[in-house]
């Protein structure tokens, strides 16, 4: 297994990790005060732990899975833009940029799109 491979792999379960934690930390957020935008953090929690589990599951098939690197980066970075925007936008008032969220939304369903297209790609090795 190549270096990069290993650290692209850890990266991912890592990222997985603060996505998990980001998902707990806001749901209970929502549910302790949360005040009339809760549904804000609880959109954005559902977001990490759904994403969470994603990304560990394409980590155990790194070595299989054509596309697996690239299907994490773009879940990572979409739900990071989407879960993101939405905190923001709760704690703020206002979110990151303008079209974070959508531009998240497209992210996360392309890294989608790129689970389903490296299935049908005969597997590494």
């Amino acid at each position: 297994m190549a270096i990069t491979e290993f650290d692209s792999r850890r990266t991912a379960v890592f990222l997985a990790g603060l996505m998990g934690l980001a998902g707990v930390a806001s749901a209970a957020a929502a549910a302790h005060g949360g005040g009339q935008d809760a549904h804000l953090l609880q959109a954005a929690s559902a977001l990490c732990l759904a994403h969470a589990p994603a990304l560990i599951a394409l980590a155990a098939l790194w070595d299989r899975l054509r596309m697996a690197a690239i299907a994490s980066l773009l879940m990572a970075a979409g739900t990071a833009l989407f879960a993101g925007d939405m905190t923001v936008r709760h704690v703020a008032g206002h979110g990151l940029f303008p079209m974070a969220a959508p531009t998240g939304g497209f992210a996360i369903m392309a890294g989608w799109l790129a689970v389903s297209l490296g299935a049908l790609l005969p597997p590494k090795g």
